[in-house]
């Protein structure tokens, strides 16, 4: 499933400027489609969303460093030596009883430094609108289908703090290491969209 199946809209006019852009460099030779799809794909899946599975897998093996994790985010990520300059990152925990999802309302505030760039659907008004007024049924578009006693929380990242989701450990996964677990983290699972 594609960005645009899970919220179809037009594209903005900040991705008509932005590919209008991108066309001009490649027309003139400064740089290749593939080098430009080079950088994003690094971004979207290596740089942010490894250094976050990094630290859900760790915080699934050691309850101490869980606890730290969920009592300073900031300081527990930069124990593992992510971070940036980005404001407070604080992490929820998604238990049996509680279910958390993350959104900016305002524009796209996200933490780069653990989960990458920021998928074209996060950015989307539809889903910073919906997301807070209809949590369950945005969730269930995305394929997520939550029991009805589960409670859903809906955080909104600003520039002064960023959220990320701690999802739960998979069942099946005791035996797993911590590097195997990390190849289980998902980007989507650390906004709270999947789980994992």
């Amino acid at each position: 499933m594609t960005d645009t199946d899970r919220h179809p809209h037009p594209h903005s006019e900040l991705d008509v400027r932005t590919a209008a852009v991108e066309s001009l460099l490649v027309e003139k030779g400064a740089i290749t489609s593939e080098q430009v799809d080079a950088v994003v794909e690094v971004f979207e899946q290596d740089l942010g969303p490894m250094n976050g599975a990094r630290v859900v897998a760790r915080a699934w093996v050691d309850d101490a460093y869980r606890q730290r994790l969920l009592t300073d985010g900031t300081a527990a990520i930069r124990e593992l030596g992510f971070g940036g300059a980005e404001g407070n990152i604080r992490v929820v925990e998604n238990t049996d009883a509680i279910h958390n999802v993350i959104v900016c309302t305002l524009c796209s505030c996200y933490p780069w430094p653990v989960l990458g760039l920021p998928p074209n659907w996060y950015k989307d008004f539809a889903y910073r609108s919906r997301v807070v007024r209809e949590p369950r049924r945005v969730l269930a578009e995305m394929g997520l289908q939550l029991d009805d006693g589960v409670e859903l929380r809906v955080w909104d990242s600003s520039a002064e703090i960023r959220y990320m989701v701690l999802p739960r450990r998979p069942p099946g996964t005791e035996e797993l290491s911590e590097e195997q677990l990390a190849t289980v983290v998902t980007r989507d699972g650390m906004i709270g969209v999947a789980r994992v």
